[in-house]
């Protein structure tokens, strides 16, 4: 007796069918799944046992054996309780086999047969689409996810006694249905505002530049100066995700298992704030079959690491190729795979080891040698991935008692908006350049062009400031963007004079003692 049911595993962010194959033959009970099955897969053999008998369907005593196709690829987690399930139960004559191949089946059974919810809804319905099928049969708490796929029918179950009486149709189940389109507006909303923040309007206005721009942002200031809370308020002020990439990143949320339940889309910027204790494969990703890790989390949104240099050293390099390359490749030894991991880095540090340098109301003990050590926790090659430097005061009691309303978060995403649009005409021939932050040597020669009054300007700031050679991409980088944000097709003196403030840590410190 044989039967064959089709379910899906994730490999990465994406997934790909499975064909659960169960073979019963003599009279000596027996239970064994082989196609490289994980722990949890190998632990089903108990939950579906105990699932059926307590569904008051009989268990057959016989020799059982489940087969999961592909046999070389591991299959992980506990998803395939049902598909198992129900291949038993067809392979006893429980079921109808003629309409187990429309649908790809999905589910965690509890022992009294109801079902729990699973990663990867997504990426397991756009499978089934590509695959050509009639839809999926996945727990309810799936379904809104599951359903943002246009094309196949999703259809929830709550339990194994009601997969099976669909697949015997002798009741009907109506397939959910969504509007992506009202589901993604409604999910649209921030209960936070830049209206909150008292004060830091310079720190405001590189944050903006930085937004427009697609700039990596570090934010140097003493405690209590406001960094997280400018930090948390970055994604108000970004571009709306598109419908495209809110799909791309929920991919990633279900599949790492944080997509909270009954929630179809991520419709806002993801904003990650790891620990400065975090290992490197927690930030890259990592495990025997890798996982995503922050900087795959953060993907279409922002990451932000308070207290940069308390990180350990060998975490930080390892976002040099993310960073660069807008994905993360993780390689084990049976598997190599890549999440994309196109985030904006917001970043945090105090200006020396107490704290208080730049602090007018506290006294710093650091001396220099003490704070340039604290610096270069902060590698160089790091530090030349960040175009913007910003140092952030103390506020003072002025601007903490002031009732004055600070502009929203609206008024300046509507510009942030208009300068992202600006880029986009700008960049339309080129496949990988979607923001100013993303040129390269020729591109900054061809679209940065300055006068000679900006030329000086800049000369001035290297020689007399100390600013490093590495600072001077960055400027002309910055300073398009400002450009772009007050619509001018040429960057000015007062663009570039504005984008030289933003490379603080390029001073010499003793100049700024």
């Amino acid at each position: 007796m044989f039967s064959k049911i089709l379910s899906a595993a994730v490999l990465g962010i994406d997934a790909y069918v499975i064909e659960v194959e169960v073979h019963l033959e003599g009279q000596s009970p027996y239970f064994s799944i082989v196609g490289l099955p994980d722990g949890a897969v190998r632990e089903a053999r108990e939950r579906v046992e105990a699932a059926i008998k307590n569904c008051d369907y009989r268990f057959p005593l016989k020799k059982i054996i489940v087969n999961l196709a592909p046999a070389d690829i591991k299959k992980e987690g506990s998803a395939l309780d049902l598909p198992i399930a129900i291949g038993i139960l067809a392979s006893s004559g429980t079921l109808l086999q003629d309409s187990l191949n429309d649908y790809i089946l999905l589910g965690e059974l509890s022992l009294d047969g109801n079902l729990r919810g699973i990663r990867g809804a997504l990426p397991i319905a756009v499978a089934a689409r590509d695959a050509g099928l009639k839809g999926v049969m996945l727990p309810e708490e799936n379904a809104r996810e599951a359903a943002m796929v246009a094309g196949i029918d999703v259809i929830p179950v709550e339990s194994l006694e009601k997969a099976v009486s669909f697949l015997n149709r002798e009741t009907e189940i109506e397939p959910f249905r969504l509007n992506m389109v009202d589901v993604f507006s409604n999910q649209q909303s921030y209960t936070i505002d830049f209206s909150d923040v008292k004060g830091q309007e310079h720190v405001k206005r590189a944050l903006e530049v930085a937004a427009a721009g697609g700039h990596n942002i570090l934010m140097i200031g003493p405690p209590g100066s406001g960094k997280t809370m400018l930090a948390k308020r970055m994604p108000t002020i970004l571009p709306d995700l598109t419908i495209d990439e809110a799909i791309e990143t929920t991919k990633i949320h279900s599949v790492a298992g944080i997509l909270p339940a009954n929630t179809a889309l991520v419709a806002e910027r993801p904003f990650r704030s790891p620990h400065h204790t975090i290992s490197d494969a927690g930030l890259i990703g990592g495990g025997h079959i890798p996982h995503p890790g922050e900087v795959s989390l953060a993907h279409h949104g922002v990451l932000f690491l308070d207290e940069l240099p308390e990180f350990k050293k060998n975490v930080l390099e390892v976002m040099r190729q993310p960073l660069e390359d807008g994905k993360v490749t993780i390689s084990r030894a049976m598997i190599s795979l890549t999440y994309p991991a196109n985030f904006m880095l917001a970043s945090a540090m105090n200006p020396c080891p107490c704290g208080y340098l730049t602090d007018p109301n506290h006294e710093c003990t650091c001396t220099i040698p003490m704070i340039q050590r604290y610096r270069a926790r902060v590698s160089g090659p790091l530090l030349d991935r960040i175009d913007i430097h910003i140092e952030v005061p103390a506020v003072s009691y002025k601007d903490m008692a002031s009732r004055a309303k600070s502009e929203n978060s609206a008024a300046i995403k509507e510009r942030v908006k208009k300068a992202h649009q600006i880029q986009l005409d700008r960049f339309k021939f080129y496949k990988t350049i979607y923001y100013n932050a993303h040129m390269q040597s020729k591109e900054i020669h061809k679209f940065c062009s300055i006068d000679e009054e900006s030329q000086e300007l800049l000369k001035m700031a290297i020689t007399k400031l100390g600013l490093s050679a590495r600072a001077y991409d960055r400027i002309l980088k910055v300073s398009r963007t400002i450009a772009d944000l007050e619509n001018s097709a040429e960057i000015k003196a007062y663009h570039v004079s504005e984008a030289i403030q933003y490379r603080s840590l390029d001073r010499d410190l003793t100049t700024t003692l």
